[in-house]
């Protein structure tokens, strides 16, 4: 596949800017680099999503003044709803995009080091490492080799304390901001939850510890993408939607 070699060109010359640096481990650094770059690309969609969601929560008590008014007439309720997030331009699948747009890059990266041969030429990437273990390599390999304690073994722990420590903050953030102002899941166009969505609130927070799972199933190389992939998201909620979590810490302050 043409676009295989020519991203394996791309990984092999990032490798190469940053052995200087990180000698061994330059193919690795390439990746997390690699997945910054996406991530950056798509930030002005993640900055649009952040302004939806607080789009959203201000149309909350218009929304809800509408349903008072239109409670006998879903039809014109709809209609009202409708029209009222197009003015404000407010869509639900806003928060979707910034996701979908990574996952070419996230295929590529999971074929190169999956793939035994590129071009019909055998695949070098595969033998490249992250302090000694091989990035086309997976957890149960290690395990194999040395055990949970074993020096390839401790690379994984790494990464698993890493994305335990994230998840953990991601989750408690998550219902910090649920108690404070509600789901961040949209509601259905009536202003009331779809049906199956208040289990989906509850499920969702615990999404982030999956990322456990694609560690220990999926190639070395792929499984840093979706680490400081993962990483990035975390810190990149904090920081977007600090606006929206600032006045409700200042109301709760008052209030006390």
């Amino acid at each position: 596949m043409a676009s295989l070699s020519v991203f394996a060109d791309l990984v092999a010359s990032l490798a190469d800017l940053l052995d200087p640096l990180c000698h061994d481990s330059a193919t690795a650094a390439a990746i997390v680099v690699f997945t910054a770059l996406v991530r950056l690309l798509v930030l002005p969609l993640s900055l649009a999503a952040a302004r939806g969601q607080r789009a959203r929560a201000r149309l909350a008590p218009q929304i809800a003044a509408l349903r008072t008014k239109h409670r006998k007439d879903p039809a014109a309720l709809q209609r009202a709803l409708t029209a009222l997030h197009a003015e404000h331009q407010v869509s639900p699948l806003s928060g979707c995009l910034p996701s979908l747009l990574q996952l070419p890059a996230f295929f590529l990266l999971y074929h190169l080091f999956s793939s035994g041969s590129i071009g019909g030429e055998p695949n070098a990437l595969l033998g490249h490492t992250l302090l000694g273990v091989p990035l086309g390599g997976r957890w149960h390999e290690a395990l194999a080799e040395g055990g949970p304690f074993g020096a390839p073994g401790l690379v994984y722990l790494a990464l698993f304390l890493l994305v335990a420590a994230v998840a953990t903050a991601s989750l408690r953030r998550t219902r910090r901001g649920m108690a404070a102002s509600g789901p961040l899941l949209p509601a259905g166009e009536d202003g009331r939850p779809a049906p199956g969505l208040g289990a989906l609130t509850k499920v969702l927070p615990l999404m982030s510890f999956l990322t456990l799972i694609s560690v220990a199933v999926l190639p070395l190389a792929a499984a840093l993408y979706v680490v400081t992939s993962t990483t990035w998201s975390a810190v990149e909620r904090a920081v977007l939607y600090r606006e929206r979590e600032q006045p409700e810490a200042r109301a709760e302050g008052a209030a006390a």
